[in-house]
């Protein structure tokens, strides 16, 4: 079965990921940042190798983000920013290949497990199963 696998972050994660500390975010340093990106490349790799791995990408700050809505005409209504900078939205994801909840539960233990400074947001490691077709729901 295919699962997405997401994990979560907020504007203000990547300020601190970008050495800008806040109240509830400490400031990373390069170390931290470095630290984070081999722990994944480690983690991708190995989903590589087991044939789990079908796609995985982080993505770019919140603040990047655009939201797009029908307007009462119809017409497209974009915007930018409808959020407060602590609220989090997806932050990376993979999509993989696996035999079992169970083996994907597994990987997402180990995703959860990624090192970030001491006194960071604690965010769940989100499991959605891809639907087959529309008779899955």
């Amino acid at each position: 079965m295919k699962y997405l696998v997401m994990v979560q972050g907020s504007q203000a994660d990547y300020e601190a990921m970008n050495g800008d500390a806040s109240e509830r975010y400490p400031a990373w340093t390069e170390d931290d940042v470095q630290t984070m990106f081999a722990f994944m490349e480690k983690l991708n790799e190995a989903l590589v190798r087991s044939g789990e791995m079908l796609d995985g990408q982080g993505l770019a700050e919140p603040a990047r983000t655009r939201f797009v809505t029908a307007g009462a005409d119809g017409r497209p209504v974009v915007s930018d920013a409808p959020y407060d900078r602590t609220e989090t939205l997806i932050a990376g994801y993979w999509v993989l290949d696996c035999d079992s909840l169970d083996r994907v539960t597994e990987i997402a233990a180990r995703i959860a497990q990624c090192p970030v400074p001491e006194g960071s947001p604690d965010y769940p490691v989100v499991i959605r199963p891809i639907l087959e077709s529309g008779r899955d729901i």
